[in-house]
């Protein structure tokens, strides 16, 4: 495993990252070790709801919450994060009482559902650190149910204080401004 782990943290997308899948995103580590690194995206929803994409899921997630995009990797696969009232039931804890689960069925206090994920491999995730592509942020569980996914960025980096909330205030492209 390596020493730092960064599951359970925030990866916010500095200013000058301009992947259009990744332009502004904010990604909660679920997974991080010596083989690579997993995460959702948390605010990118889609146009298509949990009730026509996977309506069994609806207990987790109200019926005409979008489905969000957690990333390029496996994009046909659903992943369920729901805040559990018996960290037993989740399959897999990432933040706190926030974990993955599989039985749409478990008590929750809220959950969102995400189809695909984010991967990096084995030394990928460090590198892209080391270029500061990446700003790591302690998470908040409001974090992965923000009503307001558009400004999730905003608002995460804003809570950082110092020159975190002055790139807060940065329009997307500051040259149109």
């Amino acid at each position: 495993m390596s020493k730092t782990t960064l599951r359970g943290r925030l990866l916010v997308a500095a200013p000058s990252l301009r992947d259009p899948q990744f332009v502004r995103s904010v990604i909660l580590i679920a997974e991080h070790g010596d083989d690579g690194a997993m995460g959702l995206v948390l605010n990118r929803p889609s146009e298509t709801s949990v009730g026509e994409a996977v309506p069994e899921l609806v207990a987790l997630s109200a019926e005409d919450d979008p489905v969000y995009l957690g990333g390029p990797v496996a994009t046909g696969s659903v992943l369920a994060l729901a805040e559990v009232e018996d960290p037993g039931d989740a399959s897999e804890l990432v933040l706190g009482d926030v974990g993955f689960v599989q039985d749409p069925d478990v008590a929750a206090r809220r959950g969102r559902i995400f189809a695909g994920y984010a991967g990096w491999s084995a030394g990928q995730i460090e590198a892209e650190l080391e270029e500061e592509t990446w700003i790591v942020v302690p998470a908040e569980a409001d974090d992965v149910f923000s009503d307001e996914p558009d400004g999730l960025w905003n608002a995460v980096l804003g809570r950082q204080g110092g020159p975190f909330a002055l790139l807060a205030t940065m329009p997307p492209d500051p040259w149109l401004n």
